[in-house]
């Protein structure tokens, strides 16, 4: 016999977490930057938190920063530029009510303090509207120029996890690898809720038992609806095992949409050039599956971006609004 979560639902946690997922539902996000610039690594940048303000109007649930610390040249893509937890001060300064995510901070590129810091920080001065996205890396090339091992990551990346959570109690005494807090000190602020929700990306070096005891939801890459069923439907039977709560799923969707509404979907990376009327139907069936959330990437887009999100709102956010 299954065992049965203590907790029907998702855990409430912060106003961002709270209000971007929602059991058996699909809320539409933004990646930053929210610009096309599709043949460049470097975006332009441009109008970048005017496009925010306009995203949160039109009732978009969050924006997405990423973590890309240095502009690898096979890697191709520098990200929004900015260190993600400067510009979340921008964004929290800016915004009232759309969450803020990063996805994902590279935790064996930062030590976990200068991470619960910031988060902490940032989480506060939104109002509770963080969502840390959590990785343990994917550019080999990041690491030597921090003079870092590759190899360890995993390791790092628990330990990173661990040490994350301990600096949300009071005053903690503990010791792993990252160092040995104690003899009264505590770290300030504390996150809004008492506890900074933590999406751990992909596998990250760790068993996926881990995974679903310790996060607080999973980020997952696009895969062929078939594929995304099964790993979705292999989560929550870990999370039957390893958890008291159902946790989230959300995934990434670049979209390039067109000004055709019936027109069929076209594969580009990770992603889809595509009409309105199927991109409604692609993200009912991610609902369907048990997908939460899709962080849409305007990337690729050839449309005008201030065009493309006032049709997103008008012809897909009635349909996953929550």
């Amino acid at each position: 016999m299954l065992k049965r979560m203590e907790t029907p639902g998702f855990e409430v946690i912060n106003r961002g977490f709270n209000s971007t997922f929602q059991p058996n539902r699909l809320s539409l996000g933004l990646v930053m930057p929210l610009e096309s610039y599709g043949h460049r690594a470097v975006p332009d940048m441009t109008r970048h938190v005017e496009r925010v303000k306009l995203a949160e109007t039109l009732g978009f649930a969050a924006v997405w920063l990423r973590d890309v610390p240095f502009n690898v040249p096979s890697f191709g893509d520098a990200g929004q530029i900015f260190d993600p937890f400067v510009y979340l001060g921008v964004l929290a300064a800016s915004t009232e009510r759309i969450a803020l995510g990063v996805a994902s901070v590279v935790l064996p590129l930062r030590h976990p303090a200068h991470v619960a810091k910031a988060a902490s920080s940032a989480d506060v001065l939104s109002g509770g509207r963080l969502i840390l996205g959590v990785a343990s890396g994917d550019r080999p090339e990041e690491y030597p120029a921090l003079n870092l091992p590759f190899e360890d990551r995993g390791l790092r990346f628990r330990g990173s996890f661990d040490y994350i959570r301990k600096m949300a109690e009071s005053q903690p005494t503990f010791e792993n690898l990252h160092g040995a807090p104690g003899g009264g000190m505590d770290m300030l602020p504390k996150p809004e809720a008492g506890k900074l929700p933590l999406l751990i990306t992909g596998g990250s070096q760790q068993e996926p038992d881990w995974i679903a005891a310790n996060g607080d939801g999973r980020m997952t890459y696009p895969r062929n609806p078939g594929v995304q069923e099964r790993v979705i439907r292999d989560w929550r039977c870990r999370l039957l095992e390893n958890a008291k709560h159902d946790k989230p799923v959300m995934q990434p969707l670049y979209v390039d949409l067109t000004d055709t509404p019936d027109a069929s979907p076209l594969p580009i990376h990770l992603g889809f050039r595509l009409g309105v009327n199927h991109s409604r139907a692609y993200l009912k069936t991610m609902e369907s599956i048990g997908v939460n959330h899709v962080a849409l990437n305007l990337r690729f887009n050839g449309a005008d971006i201030e065009t493309t999100l006032r049709q997103l709102s008008d012809e897909l956010l009635p349909d996953f609004s929550g």
